[in-house]
């Protein structure tokens, strides 16, 4: 309910009137007057309350004397009186009903209660409802009031003091707030200006009431404050400063706005209170700590606690307020504060100042305008810089205890005291060693100094304490550590309060220029001018300060959040600096920031450097100087981890502090959140970081993250649990750090990438010479950076690799290792990267990107290498398919292998290739083509890994299956390739220059790899070119159709013939030492055993394989013109493969001999060929039967195999006729085969002609027959003009080909055994050569008949040999069976079977030549009588038993063909010669010189008796008839024979047994038979034959007669000894003749034997009737036996007449 409603109204009303009455009550008795007075004034009310409407208005118009009455009862001093009045008073000052002079009247009244001392409580309270409720009281009587109020404040009563005091600041307020209402009234209306211009506007005219009010109140204040009398607070008695201070303080701090907008105000602040405040300052600048007040003449005032801390509190308010109007003496006030806080002052004063300069640390735009008016003026005080240092020094001073009683002059020294590095034990881990004590609380310690740390006040605002200790009299004791602690918060919220404030304004800058690039995005941005000059000047002004206490604190701190919060103070200068480039603030700060992290006194040259730097800058302060303290050793902190220091000398180990740990933290925070501004400083965050990473020992793992390791060498890193779970954590943190480089711009990426540069040259520098753990810590975080930053990595893509190339080039393992593995990986990850564009579209990218791989190859180092090729592995694996332009850098790369890089760099890079052409032939270039197979021939090259070599052979063969099946595609792109590059060399006016240039470019790409196939064929290890030899010649075979005519030349000629004559080289020279086994176990076959051995394996492959082109490509070759040529080049080759002194070589070069003359027909190609083309509808007849193993190709270059077959149909194929150019070509290429062939023969079996005892070389077997196996088929092509000449020729090379010896240790394999008689395969050739020529002659022209004779010439001399071997040289052999195995000796091989065939091949020529004229002419038939004479003769001396008995049976049939011939052409005298040779024949045979062996078996001989009996029985049968056609010499020689015969004396070795057998008993019977037969015979045609047989017979009776009679003579004479056992053997004979001339004598006709004979027959029996005597039993039964016969004489005789003579 308002005061004017009705009811309020008529409440009051109500009130008085009872106030009234109850006045006039009490004053009945004592005050009349008053009564008297209280019952008007009802009456009065009440008719003012019928009269008026408005009856407050009413009422304050007469208020005077409503109050009237009320004063009385004050005046009486009654205190129930009094009490009432007031009371009733202040009801009306309530209700707004006192006008001003009933004002001035209650004032006064109240004055005099006042002076009388009563009711003071209740004064108090009324003059405030007074000047409260309204604003009638002004002027004069507003100063009374106030004056009373003073009054009572200064009375003796304590709550009255309070009271009063409380009121008068509600007064002064009061009267203040009246005039800023005042001046809201007057806001809008425009003052006049004053009239008078005076300046000093010393006058209140101008003022109103309510400011003049104002104005001199507070000048009043001032002069009170100052002691001196008021001007208008007239009637003070008495005031304190204090309570001046105060009050004034208030309207200050209450009311600036006043002071602001009205000059007069201005003026007084500036001419009084300034003054006023440096004045009573003065005692507390010239007060110093402990100076002896003796010394100085003048007493010094002491500074005084409530005055000097009002005075501050005054200066805050001063400086907050009215910094704008009172710049100079801001500028006094500040540089006392900063005196205040000098070591000198009281500890109590120094508390204060700090919490006065903490208050101005909380406000920013303070500071800054301090810094625009003073440190960037000239000749001005450096203010701000000078309460920043002073606050650094102050918190330094308080470290510094020291007895001098002047702390601040005492400087440190720079490396601390002097202190060790701190062992591990002495503040070991948990300890916080502080005088023994373990305490928890949050506190600092430098130096064995402690000082706690408290909570002063919530960050950003400053609560002081003490500032707030207004009843406080005495100085109170300040507790340890709160100067310190306020200092501290000082300074975080100076650094929070700075940065906040510019960062804001840089923001708000930032966002200005991108609104102001949308818009103008042609114009550039211009900041402002100036706005950077103050901020930069503030960071300026206070780095140092803030630097050196900021490090101080950090050093000593050992409370977690303080550290948290210094260090973050740090990091936001840091960031700032780097945000306004200032660079060495900067550094300044990271450095510090670095320092802390690492172990005191830790040597890091980047570091020093920076500190020295600092250090040589003094930064005095008005005369103070600041240290920048250098890090102490002796905080008690926690160790958590012992590692190893990186340097290049080993040291001793370092420790690692839980604090060291929190700065890291930071500085990694650092460099994540403010990577942008760190430039140059890169270097020392990451410096600084490597170091910690080697002490906490991690190392990198894949993709360049930092992962926990072990140390390699020296004590190994100590951890303990508190940093172990720490670790994961930071190396997060590393790695994030480097992640987030993608978010700097370019030019901040390159400030990272050279710093991270420079620091792993120092790590190299740092790792060489010694083989120690280098730190890799640069490495792997450029790793890091590249990856990261994959869609920028063009722009730092040189500077990385470059450095990494460095790095992989360092002789220190484990360096290079990582050094490869970041490069591998960052190209890995650039192909594997979705750029945009993609690389496919982007080959300058993707070049860029593999150049580094290929840079690699220059490495030696061959980890490096084993890097770079597991990395192309990889590559090819993922990318392989899209490298396109890359492909030659990465062959390239595969390919650089060289012979000293080791068996496993070998591998890998293998590895790759194989990859290459298994998967992504297709997928290349083809112009790369040529480069893949350059590159898997220089693996085939390689010597270090012989199955790597083998296996790329293989690989070139894949490749040529490869060129196959895409010919025709490959054709198009190298056609279209070769046209371009066609047109840039016409265009520079050059030639192209490829290999093999005039052959298209298909071809070319064939011919390389033929190239480098035969390049691979005379490889010094054979296993390589034998593989690389039958891949060579596969290929040519399988795709030579690909290639075109003129091409062809090429193979031949420049492929295969060069081949083979590099091959005939090398052989031909090739060492003949002997090869011990191929290292490790390998053992080498000793038909391998020497380089000679294996070259001769090559050329064997190489010619075979030239030939077998030769032969089923001969009807392409022949197309060629100069084939005659290459037909002579590759005889040439034949022959001297075939004369080389290998038997391997010389037998293979035969057997492509054979081949060239197709001899040898390869059956299944042939049925192929001819299969396939009947099945295109090709005739038979079309595919020229030379090259029967597949199609030739006598065609034009055509697209395709398929087209090229079926041009086969059309016109276009050109057989050539065959007419007779054909015909002599052919023969001409037959007949220089067989002068090869004869050249070859000659050479090879002209047996040696000096004396052999190191005989050289003697060809083999195989080799020997195969060149005669040749012989028969080349026959068969040019026997029409094989001449008699040439039949010598081949009569020589045959006789020489059999006399060649075997060597012992071959003789088992050629000749199954010594026993049995069988042919070696080559006299069976020997002899199939000459059958085929005699069958020739057989069928061929008359002409060629002649030949016969020498045929027959040459097979008797091979007849010989079974008699007498040839000789070859003059060489030793020994018999076969002599031969011993294990010696090399030389055996003559086992001639007889040959002879014996030999032999029967000519029975068989005779039996069908004989009657030729050439036969008969050429006296054959005597030569082989004269042939089979020697082994006839030998008889048992022959080297076998079968030869003679051979040679007799061969004789039989010939002379049975033959003795008709001679018979006939008898008369032609033609075989005159012949007889005697038979009859000696016969002579030497029947009675041959050699005695039977002893081992004879009597079987045996009876069966060559028979052969014996044989004989005599032809001479029966086929010569004696004939008698009358043959010479008589002949006949006389074969009778003297038959005599001999008869009588043929036994040989006189025989045992008794055998003798009756031994004697040839059947032999002589015959010989007697035939000699009787003939004897006898009514043929005798002459006398003379007659008297022969008559004389031979009487002869042999004769000579029987005699030895019987010997006989006889000898055993009479012996008596009882036997006779020599000759002598009986004779006796038994001549007994046995006796008989069997008895039994002939029997048979023959009387009238054919001789009458004489007769005597002489009978006139034995005496002589044979006297051996009856004889004792031997032998003697006796052959005796019975002649005795026998002798009954046919015994019969009556007869009358000689009748009988008569016959």
């Amino acid at each position: 309910m308002s005061t004017s409603s009705p009811e309020a109204v008529k409440k009051l009303l109500e009130n008085m009137q009872t106030d009234l009455r109850s006045l006039s009550m009490e004053c009945k008795k004592k005050f009349p007057p008053v009564k008297e007075a209280a019952e008007s004034g009802i009456v009065k009310i009440k008719t003012i309350a019928a009269r008026n409407a408005e009856i407050l208005a009413a009422l304050k118009e007469n208020s005077s004397e409503v109050v009237q009455p009320f004063l009385m009862g004050c005046g009486t001093k009654e205190p129930k009186i009094t009490q009432l009045c007031l009371a009733a008073i202040q009801r009306l000052m309530s209700h707004e009903v006192v006008s001003e002079p009933a004002a001035g009247n209650i004032i006064n009244m109240l004055w005099q209660l006042m002076e009388n001392g009563l009711e003071e409580l209740k004064l108090l309270q009324t003059v405030l409802v007074l000047l409260t409720t309204n604003t009638v009281v002004h002027d004069e009587v507003l100063s009374k009031a106030i004056v009373l109020c003073f009054r009572l404040h200064f009375t003796k009563d304590n709550i009255t003091n309070n009271t009063a005091a409380a009121t008068v600041r509600q007064v002064v307020t009061v009267v203040f707030e009246r005039m800023v209402a005042e001046d809201e009234r007057f806001k809008g209306i425009v003052e006049q200006p004053p009239v008078q211009g005076n300046t000093n506007r010393r006058s209140v005219s101008t003022l109103r009431p309510s400011a003049k009010d104002a104005y001199m109140l507070f000048q009043d204040l001032c002069q009170l404050v100052n002691a001196d009398a008021p001007y208008w607070l007239v009637g003070m008695t008495e005031m304190t400063r204090t309570f001046g201070l105060e009050l004034l303080e208030s309207v200050l701090n209450d009311f600036p706005g006043v002071f602001l907008e009205h000059q007069e105000f201005s003026f007084l602040l500036k001419e009084r209170v300034c003054p006023l405040v440096i004045k009573l300052f003065s005692p507390n600048i010239k007060f110093r700590q402990g100076s002896s007040s003796a010394a100085s003449p003048a007493p010094v005032e002491k500074p005084y606690f409530p005055i000097c801390m009002r005075l501050l509190r005054v200066v805050s308010v001063l400086i907050k307020h009215f910094y704008t109007l009172l710049v100079t003496e801001c500028e006094i006030f500040l540089s006392l504060l900063v005196k205040f806080l000098d070591g000198e002052k009281p500890q109590w004063l120094r508390a204060v100042a700090v919490e006065s300069v903490h208050r101005l640390c909380v406000q920013p735009h303070l500071l800054c305008s301090f810094c625009q008016s003073y440190d960037m003026k000239q000749h001005s005080t450096k203010v701000f810089r000078d309460i920043v240092n002073a606050l650094g020094s102050f918190i330094q001073s308080l470290f510094i205890v020291s007895n001098t009683g002047n702390p601040a002059t005492i400087s440190v020294p720079a490396g601390g005291s002097g202190s060790g590095v701190q062992s591990a034990t002495q503040g070991g881990p948990g300890t916080a060693g502080v005088s023994g004590n373990l305490t928890t609380q949050a506190a600092f310690e430098y130096r064995g100094t402690w000082i706690p740390l408290m909570t002063v006040s919530v960050q950003g605002s400053a609560k002081a304490t003490y500032l707030e200790m207004l009843d406080k009299v005495e100085p109170p004791s300040i507790p340890e550590g709160y100067a310190m602690s306020v200092a501290f918060s000082a300074l975080l919220d100076l650094v929070r309060g700075i940065t906040t404030m510019i960062e804001r304004e840089l923001a708000i800058e930032e966002e200005a220029a991108a609104e102001f690039r949308e818009t103008h995005p042609d114009q550039e941005w211009q900041p402002q001018p100036g706005g950077h000059l103050v901020w930069e000047e503030m960071v300026s002004a206070c780095w140092c300060g803030l630097l050196a206490a900021l490090s101080l604190l950090l050093d000593a701190s050992t409370d977690e959040t303080a550290t948290e919060n210094i260090l973050k103070a740090e990091l936001t200068m840091a960031s700032l600096c780097g945000r306004l480039g200032l660079v060495t603030p900067r550094d300044a700060f990271i450095t510090a920031i670095c320092k802390a992290s690492l172990p005191p006194h830790y040597a890091l040259t980047v570091l020093s450097s920076n500190a020295t730097n600092l250090s040589s800058k003094a930064y005095s302060i008005q005369g103070l100087s600041v240290q920048i303290i250098s890090p102490s050793s002796e905080s008690h902190q926690q160790v958590v981890a012992v590692g190893q220091p990186l340097t290049a000398q080993p040291q001793g180990t370092v420790v690692l502090t839980a604090k060291n740990i929190q700065c890291m933290r930071t500085l990694l925070n650092l460099a994540h959140c403010h990577g942008a501004v760190l430039g140059t400083s890169w270097q020392l965050v990451l410096a600084t970081l490597q170091h910690l990473v080697w002490i906490l020992g991690l190392k990198p793992g894949v993709g360049g993250a930092l992962k926990p390791g072990r140390a390699v060498e020296g004590p190994s890193t100590v951890l303990t649990t508190a940093v172990m779970t720490d670790l994961p954590v930071i190396s997060n943190i590393l790695s994030r750090l480097f992640e987030s480089s993608q978010y700097l711009d370019d030019v901040s990426l390159h400030h990272l990438i050279s710093a991270l540069c420079s620091l792993s040259l120092e790590a190299m520098e740092m790792a060489y010479g010694n083989n120690k753990e280098p730190s890799l810590f640069a490495v792997a975080k450029l790793l890091e950076t590249g990856l990261v930053n994959m869609n920028r990595i063009e722009i730092l893509w040189r500077p990385l690799t470059g450095h990494l190339l460095e790095v992989c080039q360092h002789p220190n393992s484990r360096m290079r290792e990582w050094g490869a593995e970041a490069l591998t990986a960052l190209i890995k990850a650039g192909l594997a990267y979705k750029h945009d564009p993609p690389l496919a579209q982007n080959q300058r990218l993707q070049l860029l990107l593999l150049n580094p791989l290929k840079e690699l190859s220059n490495v030696l180092h061959a980890d490096i290498r084993q890097k770079q090729l597991e990395s192309v592995l990889q590559i090819l694996q993922s990318q392989g398919d899209s490298l396109g332009p890359g492909w030659p850098l990465v062959l390239g790369v595969i390919g650089a292998i060289r012979n000293d890089q080791g068996e496993s760099l070998i591998r890998t890079a293998f590895q790759c290739l194989q990859l290459v052409v298994t998967d992504f032939l297709p997928t290349m270039p083809c112009t790369c083509l040529q480069i893949v197979v350059d590159v898997a021939g220089s693996f085939s090259l390689q010597n270090q890994e012989l199955n790597i070599s083998l296996t790329s052979i293989g690989l070139l063969w894949n490749i040529s299956d490869y060129f196959f099946q895409r010919g025709e595609a490959i054709t198009q792109e190298l056609e279209r390739e070769e046209e371009a590059l066609q047109k840039q060399a016409q265009e520079r006016g050059e030639t192209l220059n490829r290999p093999f240039h005039p052959a298209p470019p298909f071809d070319c790409l064939w011919l390389c790899l033929y190239a480098k196939l035969g390049e691979l064929c005379v490889d010094p290890r054979p296993a390589v070119r034998k593989s690389a030899g039958q891949t060579l010649f596969s290929t040519i075979a399988a795709h030579g159709t690909l290639l075109q005519q003129p091409t062809w030349h090429i193979v031949v000629w420049k492929v295969l013939f060069q081949l083979l004559d590099c091959v005939r080289r090398s052989s031909t020279t090739a060492d003949k030492e002997k090869i011990e086994s191929g290292g490790g176990n390998i053992l080498i076959h000793h038909s391998r055993d020497t380089a000679e051995k294996q070259w001769a394996e090559t050329w064997v492959l190489t010619l075979a394989g030239v030939a077998r082109i030769f032969n089923t490509r001969r009807y392409l070759l022949q197309q060629l013109g100069d084939f005659f040529e290459a037909w002579e080049v590759l005889l040439n080759h034949i022959q001297s493969a075939a004369l080389s002194k290998n038997n391997e070589v010389s037998l293979a070069a035969l057997k492509s001999f054979q081949e060239i003359l197709q001899i040898v027909t390869p059956v299944k190609d042939s049925d192929k060929a001819s299969d396939t083309l009947a099945a295109m509808g090709v005739p038979p007849v079309l595919i020229d039967p030379l090259s029967a193993s597949g199609p030739g190709r006598p065609l034009v270059r055509s697209d395709s195999l398929v087209e090229r077959l079926t041009r086969y149909n059309g016109a276009e194929l050109q057989v050539p006729p065959p007419g007779e150019d054909s015909a002599l070509e052919d023969s001409a290429l037959w007949w220089s085969a067989w002068n090869t062939w004869y050249r070859t023969g000659t050479e090879s079996t002209k047996p040696p002609s000096g004396p052999t005892e190191k005989l050289s070389f003697i060809p083999s077997q195989p080799f020997l027959t195969a060149l005669i196996q040749i012989f028969p088929a080349l026959y068969q092509h040019i026997k029409s003009n094989f001449s008699m000449e040439d039949l010598k020729k081949l009569g020589v090379i045959l006789h020489g080909a059999v006399s060649v010896p075997i060597s012992s240790d071959a003789s088992p394999f050629i000749l199954p055994s010594y026993t049995e008689a069988v042919l070696t395969s080559l006299q069976e050739a020997v002899l199939t050569a000459l059958d085929v020529l005699q069958k020739a002659i057989c069928v061929g022209p008359e002409n060629l008949q002649v030949m016969y004779p020498a045929i027959f010439e040459q097979l008797l001399l091979f007849v010989e040999f079974s008699c007498k071997p040839p000789q070859y040289g003059r060489m030793e052999t020994k018999h076969v069976a002599n031969a011993k195995y294990n010696q090399a000796e030389w055996v003559a091989l086992n001639y007889v079977p040959f002879a014996e065939r030999s032999l029967e091949v000519v029975v068989d020529l005779y039996y069908k030549t004989a009657c030729h004229k050439a036969v008969i002419n050429e006296k054959v038939l005597q030569n082989i009588i004269k042939t089979l004479r020697m082994p006839l003769g030998l008889k048992y001396a022959c080297p076998s038993e079968s030869t003679w008995k051979l040679a007799v049976s061969s004789l039989l049939k010939v002379l049975s063909i033959g003795l008709p011939v001679a018979r006939q052409h008898a008369s032609s005298g033609k075989f005159e010669t012949m007889w005697p040779e038979l009859a000696n024949a016969f002579e030497d045979f029947l009675f041959t010189k050699s005695t039977p062996p002893d081992n004879l078996s009597i079987q045996e001989f009876q069966k060559n008796e028979a052969i014996d009996v044989e004989v005599v029985q032809l001479i029966s049968t086929e010569i004696l008839p004939f008698a009358n056609f043959i010479p008589k010499d002949f006949v006389g020689q074969i009778m003297a024979m038959l005599n001999k015969g008869s009588i043929h004396s036994q040989s006189p070795s025989f045992t008794e047994a055998e003798i009756d057998v031994r004697m040839r008993e059947e032999f002589s019977k015959v010989c007697f038979e035939t000699l009787l037969q003939f004897s006898f015979s009514n043929k005798v045609s002459t006398p003379q034959e007659g008297y022969i047989s008559r004389m031979a017979l009487s002869v042999l009776l004769k000579r029987s007669q005699d030895v019987l009679r010997r006989y006889v003579e000898d055993e009479r004479l012996s008596g009882r000894c036997p006779l020599p056992r000759q002598q009986v053997t004779e006796i038994i004979f001549v007994l046995k003749a006796i008989s069997t001339l008895m039994d002939s004598l029997k048979k023959t006709k009387p009238e054919n034997v001789d009458g004489n004979t007769w005597a002489q027959v009978i006139a034995l029996y005496p002589t044979l009737v006297e051996c009856i005597t004889c004792t031997s039993s032998e003697v006796s039964s052959a005796l019975k036996e002649a005795l026998g016969p002798f009954k046919d004489f015994m019969h009556p005789p007869v009358s000689r007449v009748q009988n008569g003579e016959s």
